[in-house]
């Protein structure tokens, strides 16, 4: 089957491009972080290589509590697995590597409470009134190289509507741009569900927790929001411009009798990337803010370098993730590449480390994803327990938050990372989290002011629209 292949221009701004289609329903994009320099236009910072945008899906699978609807063909009710009937309908399509990261396939969310699917966990908390998985299956893509400095679009052609409308597509990305004028506005004051004496009660709980030997690690996570009103679109390229990462990402999602919400995610940690049998996984686990004083801004990075607590909670997770990836790669074949790398963005310092592995033979990589789902970084050591603590101890349902965002291509490829610094706009409500692994020698307030540090980029997104 001939590849379908349309080379457009390059920007290295590719919210150009995603504006062509960023209010049509289960439009998303994978953004890199390529920032832009506000006064010049220019390129700033680049985190990644490749941007990828995808719009129009030929079926696309929602599941909700027990069950999964899938739109394809027909449409379809199950109760089975999600991750089997991701799998399933992705077999159907089965395509070679054609260059590129992404050239059609799944793309979505998997959401923190998708794991309830996996391990019996309590139904304590108050529930997002969203999906807990969204997935379309793609058959374009337009998929900007900043590095080559290419942009393409392209399509293995799996659809006959694809080909009938593959003219209308190439006029829609060629054409200029056509001027909207739309606003976006914060409503209210943020409000979160634990005030400071709360989060010390959960803290000391966690302490109590690991003290008697019950866990070794625990994610503990507040939850911010506001009211807000206008086009999300607009708060997404304004977070992007304050605090570019390098696994970013923004979805416009249907809901019921037409309603609709929106995905902004500002993540720096990817989850699991497999390209060929090449398994990665990017754990971060240590933190420390920026300061505006440059001298200081080293200091604090030094201090987060050298710090035997932070390296600490960041092998438990390696540790953890080790055998997560292990269930489905070859025996002998996980190593640790890297580990306490300091890496820098906007609002803070962390420490990041590289695990590696050989996928199985004869393992797909939803096997692999759905064996490390969710993210060890984002709930605790040992994970289970970890969670069935967070159940007890956090007033909501994470939703998103702590899930994972990416892509499965048709040609085997995935990547996803972990939906940290993410933020869902859901009837006229701009909600977000922030939270850090909690261990043995961790401090209260210290942990306290780490998650003010770590919202403090959707805090001044917030500020910008008042």
């Amino acid at each position: 089957m001939a590849v379908l292949k349309h080379t457009l221009p390059y920007h290295h701004d590719s919210a150009r491009l995603f504006e062509k289609i960023a209010h049509e329903p289960w439009a998303m994009l994978l953004d890199s972080g390529q920032a832009v320099d506000k006064k010049t236009g220019e390129p700033g910072s680049q985190y990644g290589q490749y941007d990828i945008l995808v719009s129009r899906p030929i079926a696309t699978l929602v599941t909700n509590g027990s069950i999964t609807s899938i739109h394809d063909r027909k449409p379809i009710i199950s109760k089975e697995d999600p991750f089997f009937l991701l799998n399933q309908l992705l077999e159907r399509y089965p395509a070679q590597d054609v260059g590129v990261p992404f050239s059609g396939g799944a793309m979505g969310y998997f959401s923190y409470d998708l794991g309830r699917r996996l391990e019996r966990i309590d139904d304590k908390n108050t529930p997002e009134n969203i999906p807990e998985m969204m997935v379309g299956i793609y058959d374009w893509a337009v998929v900007v190289d900043h590095r080559k400095r290419t942009a393409v679009l392209i399509s293995h052609g799996f659809s006959e509507k694809t080909k009938q409308g593959w003219p209308a597509l190439v006029r829609l990305f060629d054409a200029p741009n056509a001027l909207e004028e739309s606003t976006f506005k914060v409503k209210s004051e943020t409000q979160c569900n634990f005030s400071e004496k709360g989060y010390h009660t959960a803290f000391d709980r966690i302490k109590n927790y690991i003290q008697s030997g019950d866990c070794y690690q625990v994610n503990l996570a507040q939850r911010f929001s506001a009211q807000v009103c206008g086009d999300s679109w607009l708060a997404y390229k304004k977070l992007r411009e304050i605090s570019p990462a390098p696994f970013m990402a923004y979805m416009q999602l249907p809901l019921k009798q037409n309603d609709s919400f929106q995905v902004l995610s500002n993540s720096p940690e990817r989850f699991v990337q497999v390209i060929g049998d090449h398994v990665e996984t990017r754990p971060i686990k240590g933190t420390m803010p920026r300061a505006k004083d440059i001298e200081q801004d080293l200091a604090n990075a030094q201090t987060l370098r050298n710090s035997r607590k932070d390296q600490a909670e960041n092998l438990m997770i390696v540790d953890l993730l080790r055998n997560d990836i292990g269930k489905s790669c070859e025996t002998g074949s996980v190593k640790v590449e890297k580990l306490f790398q300091l890496q820098s963005f906007a609002n803070v310092h962390h420490l990041v480390s590289t695990v590696t592995a050989k996928l199985k033979q004869n393992t797909t990589v939803i096997d692999l994803l759905k064996g490390c789902f969710p993210g060890g970084s984002i709930t605790g050591a040992p994970k289970i327990r970890a969670m069935e603590i967070i159940e007890e101890l956090e007033p909501n349902r994470r939703g998103v938050y702590c899930g994972a965002i990416g892509y499965i291509g048709f040609d085997g490829k995935l990547d996803t990372n972990i939906a940290i610094r993410t933020a869902v706009i859901n009837n006229e409500e701009f909600s977000y989290y922030a939270g850090g692994g909690i261990v043995a020698d961790s401090d209260g307030s210290k942990e306290y002011l780490e998650t003010l540090d770590k919202a403090s980029t959707m805090s001044e997104l917030l500020k910008r629209f008042k």
